[in-house]
């Protein structure tokens, strides 16, 4: 039926005469609802606004996690975690593989050269990691805000400039149709090099010469602890005078220790390609690096007959590689040299170096002391516990890929203050995090039972690895989504809580690890070991639960 609108202009018009379209009855501008606008809702005209008292507010948390279906949403956020997360989780594989490799070829020497190997990398790798972790992690946060924010006031200059350069004239002849661009129609593999000139222009980023310098520094201190410490460590270590292990041990750990310049080099540099949101090039160096290494091992080894002092050579040579390859593809993007020594920012990346350094140690003392428990234990449940603890920690990899992205996007949106993309950032690595967790959990249930004796055939070992497989398994959800929280709370540079949170975790922690070993044995350091880590996730959980720190916007 005709509205009385409608009939009434066509009464009053003649014949022939376009009839005016209704004009629609006017509705007063609803103002939105912040509870309602803060679920992605709106109200429609004629709606009656819904009563929101204070505590029927949603918790802040509410907005991190608003659709379970966006996690795997092929969208631009999406795509461009994948861009980071894949490539870097790649890269973080590529090393174990090739240790994998050098320890098969050091077991063909004999077990008691496999041996004193294997304890020299292992004061190697802990000594490196104190000061790897830090160093990396804030160099992460620090070279994407510093991104984000060159990016935009360089963005707000050139568009200052055009403003006042360009006349209005000129602004109608550039903004043409899209029918008139002679390459409109082209894609950007048909336009032609000379169509187009782009100046590259490297960026001015303090906090890359900061970690260089920090980098290289750290690695030389390493080398003079371990050449000239060596022997005291390694008797720490429990290889005494009148070991067959002490005199491969000792060349190993010295030879190898002529590296670790490299080493802390190339991964502060991995920390400012992350920072870049860049980690196709380091996966890249690094599998050149590691094929380097596997190729020169047998050479080195058997060829040239050093043995393991030959597996320590291949090592250094491809480290320098490695670092190599990073720092020239570096100074294509980034000056290396500060303009000046007070650009340097020395004060801020040992303040929060320090914080992060806490948190490690903190971590480590969990491990380890989980470690010693099921030492004393026997030798049989120890061997039971290394290779559930080993595939229990392996997620990492996959998880600390999802961490960097997370890290790098989020410290790029709070540098931009672009709070709704940290938000959303946020919830999607959280989601994907949980996810994987999930599928792993999958994989590690019908794996582990099954290929257990590819690691061992003892009956003994093995009774215990299926003991412990139901918490290997089970416990997937909740370590990825501890390794993305460490991502995200680096991406706020909430580096402060980051420390104290896991120096408090690490304290209730060990007191239930020494409880319940004493108590329940296998079983008990187990169970410890999940209360560790669901305390890491819910240290994350309440930081943002509870709009904290960095997180203070979502209150509003």
């Amino acid at each position: 039926m005709p509205s009385a609108v409608s009939s009434t202009s066509a009464r009053t018009h003649p014949p022939g005469d376009p009839i005016p379209s209704p004009i629609p009855t006017p509705t007063a501008a609803v103002a939105p609802c912040s509870a309602c606008c803060f679920r992605g809702e709106s109200l429609r005209p004629g709606q009656p606004r819904p009563r929101h008292g204070r505590r029927a507010r949603a918790p802040p948390a509410q907005g991190l996690l608003p659709r379970r279906q966006l996690a795997f949403r092929w969208d631009e956020l999406g795509q461009e975690i994948m861009r980071i997360a894949v490539p870097g989780a790649l890269a973080l594989m590529a090393d174990p593989v090739a240790s994998l490799v050098d320890t098969a070829f050091i077991g063909h020497i004999g077990p008691v050269e496999l041996a004193a190997v294997g304890v020299s990398i292992a004061v190697f790798n802990q000594v490196s990691r104190i000061a790897i972790f830090p160093l990396v992690s804030v160099t992460t946060s620090f070279v994407a805000e510093e991104d984000a924010t060159s990016s935009v006031r360089d963005k707000s200059e050139t568009n200052g400039e055009n403003e006042h350069d360009i006349s209005d004239s000129e602004r109608e002849q550039l903004i043409a149709p899209r029918e008139t661009s002679p390459t409109a129609s082209k894609s950007s593999f048909e336009i032609d090099s000379h169509e187009v000139h782009i100046e590259h222009k490297r960026k001015n980023i303090p906090s890359v010469s900061t970690a260089l310098l920090l980098g290289g520094v750290l690695g030389l201190l390493e080398t003079l602890l371990l050449v000239f410490f060596a022997k005291p460590i390694l008797s720490c270590m429990g290889v005494e005078e009148d070991s067959a292990m002490l005199k491969h041990s000792l060349q190993y750990l010295v030879l190898r220790s002529l590296g670790a310049p490299a080493i802390l080099l190339s991964l502060a540099m991995q920390g400012v390609f992350r920072g870049l949101k860049d980690t196709k090039t380091p996966l890249y160096a690094t599998v050149v690096g590691d094929g380097i290494n596997i190729v020169l091992d047998p050479i080195f080894m058997f060829l040239l007959q050093y043995g393991v002092r030959g597996a320590a050579i291949a090592h250094v040579i491809s480290q320098y590689f490695i670092a190599s390859i990073l720092l020239w593809r570096l100074r294509l993007h980034v000056e290396l040299l500060p303009p000046s020594l007070k650009h340097l920012q020395f004060g801020r990346f040992l303040k929060n170096g320090f914080l992060l350094l806490a948190r490690v140690i903190a971590a480590t003392c969990c491990v380890t002391l989980s470690a010693s428990m099921a030492a004393r234990l026997g030798s049989t449940p120890m061997a039971a516990f290394q290779i559930c603890l080993q595939i229990w920690l392996a997620s990492s990899l996959l998880a600390d890929g999802l961490a960097f992205a997370g890290q790098a996007i989020l410290a790029s949106a709070f540098a931009r203050k672009d709070y709704s993309k940290a938000t959303a950032t946020a919830s999607r690595v959280l989601q994907l995090a949980f996810a994987l967790g999930l599928i792993l959990s999958i994989l590690l249930g019908f794996g582990l039972r099954i290929g257990s004796r590819l690691f061992t055939d003892d009956q003994g070992v093995l009774h215990h690895i299926y003991i412990g497989i139901p918490f290997v398994c089970l416990t997937q959800p909740i370590n990825t989504l501890a390794f993305v929280f460490d991502g995200v709370n680096y991406g706020a540079s909430d580096f402060g809580y980051a420390a104290y949170s896991m120096v408090l975790v690490a304290i209730i922690s060990i007191i239930c690890i020494v409880t319940l070993a004493n108590y329940n044995g296998f079983i008990g350091i187990w169970m410890a070991l999940a209360i560790y880590m669901s305390l890491r996730t819910f240290a994350g959980f309440w930081r943002i639960g509870t709009a904290r720190g960095p997180w203070a916007f979502l209150r509003s």
